[in-house]
């Protein structure tokens, strides 16, 4: 029996395909927020802060250590975090409290964010940064520490902090379409304004569509 053979445009429709494919693999999917507490550490130059690199509940800072908590809505990335609105200042913090043997101190600034930032149905607890001097066992975490001057506290199931003082009230970490008007204007996520597919790549899949067409028009040729 003899066998049909596909027309010679089929393995080129194929292999356009699969570059068309390619290309939408490749092209960003649109930047995301997320409302949640951040959590920072003092730089080195005491002055300003650093993105931690490990949750609240696994830190465990040495006394005249300095620790900051942020709410608001940025993307989750260290450069695009929102930062605490107060200086990373042990002296002014913790100045005034004494050392004690068997404990520790550790200044605390917590920023409850901007109205902007707030869930549905809530407002921030304060305007200004709350500061406060914990002073704890040496061997406490960063959240026992928060615990001491600022409860309550809520995690979620995977241990996230989601509340300081019981703020906000519900949530954990949603994700939210655009940032807040008035948050970190270095937070807001770059994406077309229709939210449609971006210029590049429509000109992409122009550019395939013709290589497509001039395909199948030699392959035609070539049959006849």
């Amino acid at each position: 029996m003899r066998r049909r053979r596909l027309p010679a445009r089929v393995p080129v429709l194929a292999v356009v395909l699969g570059a068309v494919l390619a290309v939408l693999a490749a092209s960003p999917a649109p930047a995301s927020s997320y409302r949640y507490w951040s959590f920072w550490d003092a730089a080195a130059d005491g002055g300003s802060w650093s993105y931690a690199t490990v949750g609240p509940s696994m830190a465990r800072p040495a006394d005249g250590s300095v620790q900051g908590f942020r709410f608001a809505v940025s993307k989750d990335a260290a450069a695009e975090a929102a930062q605490p609105r107060a200086a990373a200042d042990f002296s002014a913090i913790c100045g005034a409290t004494p050392a004690a043997e068997g404990k520790k101190r550790v200044a605390l600034v917590v920023d409850f964010g901007l109205p902007t930032d707030a869930p549905a149905g809530e407002t921030p607890p304060q305007e200004a940064p709350r500061t406060a001097c914990a002073q704890v066992a040496p061997e406490a975490t960063t959240a026992e520490a928060l615990a001491s001057v600022a409860k309550p506290l809520r995690y979620n199931g995977a241990a996230m902090l989601c509340a300081i003082s019981g703020y906000p009230k519900q949530g954990c970490g949603e994700p939210v379409a655009s940032p807040a008007a008035g948050s970190d204007p270095e937070a807001a996520p770059a994406s077309d304004s229709d939210g449609g597919p971006s210029a590049g790549l429509l000109a992409g899949l122009a550019a395939l569509a013709a290589l497509a067409a001039a395909g199948i028009w030699q392959s035609r040729r070539r049959n006849r």
